[in-house]
């Protein structure tokens, strides 16, 4: 028998394409005449070579400059581009609002200043198209990484992630970059739970959905810091403070729960041989009941230290004095419920 004859590749009959999904990139924007032509401009550049059909989505909430003609105008120059109005602030509600009504498979969102690089996307939204997994964020913080920004906005997020960590055991390690993608059958369910419109609405859609079961991929990134960020540090801070306590509650008394369920894994191979699974619930018990101990007493501990680097770091104040008070008291209460819960 001819060997070389055996191997030569033969002519394939190709199987017709299956439809690739599409992505809505959606841009939220308040008061960002200035920054936002360059970026639709830049964005839209970088999406002609794009593998999956995309839509960009600007969304002003709000403004009171010329961002709304201004995005109007760059909506009837491009054909990709699409634009609409909301009264409301808040970059939450502007997430909700688009992701609610968009025609695409995938959603996602990135900021107008475009710090993260672009380079990032495909990685993004491969993960989500390919079905691995249900949410994909950017991180600024895991390997491989690279990042350029102030030192202060650096120490308020790394602590901010730390507590989410330690405090309510979560996986991602960055849930604050304005680099995020997801199922949009996957996410509409999870808005429906979140109740913040503002900053806070990432974390509050990141720990819904490790909350309940599903997977959430992370992809460093490069960032850059744009000094003309509209963030306020210390006041988005204390409110983000404030969501963790009341997401933490509605842990503890089951309202966080959505039916978004992952199916259960199967074996690939149809004759797939599959060994008994042995009882281990003393041991499941044990571990749970000092991952929930552990995680409580952490919190508290971290919550006491970023409490009193927040009163020292404002202005005194009375008022915010107390009220950053009631947050920390109602903080850690709820993270030794959780811990009790756990061991239950």
């Amino acid at each position: 028998m001819d060997t070389r004859a055996a191997t030569k590749p033969r002519p394939r009959v190709r199987a017709p394409a299956a439809r690739l999904a599409g992505v809505d990139i959606v841009i939220p924007v308040l008061n960002e005449e200035r920054a936002l032509p360059g970026c639709v401009r830049t964005l839209t550049a970088f999406l002609d070579g794009f593998p999956l059909p995309w839509r960009v989505t600007i969304v002003d909430n709000g403004s009171t400059d010329a961002t709304w003609p201004v995005a109007a105008t760059l909506a009837r120059e491009y054909e990709h581009v699409h634009a609409r109005r909301l009264d409301v602030r808040g970059r939450g509600a502007a997430l909700r609002a688009a992701w609610r009504e968009s025609p695409a498979d995938i959603v996602a969102y990135m900021d107008v200043d475009l710090s993260t690089d672009l380079g990032a996307l495909l990685p993004l939204v491969a993960s989500v198209a390919s079905g691995h997994s249900e949410l994909a964020i950017g991180t600024r913080l895991a390997h491989g990484a690279r990042t350029r920004r102030s030192l202060r906005r650096e120490i308020v997020s790394r602590s901010y992630n730390v507590l989410l960590r330690h405090g309510f055991g979560v996986r991602f390690s960055d849930a604050q970059c304005g680099f995020k993608a997801a199922r949009t059958d996957v996410v509409r369910p999870l808005m429906d739970k979140v109740e913040d419109d503002a900053w806070f609405f990432d974390t509050e859609l990141l720990l819904l959905a490790e909350h309940n079961g599903l997977r959430v991929h992370e992809v460093p990134v490069d960032w850059i810091e744009d000094a003309d960020s509209r963030v306020r540090i210390v006041r988005t801070a204390l409110d983000d403070l404030k969501g963790l306590a009341r997401v933490a509650w509605s842990m503890a008394t089951g309202r966080a729960r959505v039916d978004v369920t992952r199916p259960e894994p199967r074996p690939t191979h149809p004759d797939a041989v599959l060994a008994r699974p042995r009882a281990a619930a003393a041991a499941r018990l044990t571990s749970f009941a000092a991952a929930g101990l552990l995680s409580g007493v952490r919190a508290a501990v971290l919550f006491a230290l970023l409490t009193t680097a927040a009163l020292l770091w404002m202005p005194p104040d009375p008022r915010r004095t107390a009220e950053i008070g009631a947050v920390a008291a109602a903080y850690c209460l709820i993270a030794l419920l959780r811990s009790a819960r756990a061991r239950k």
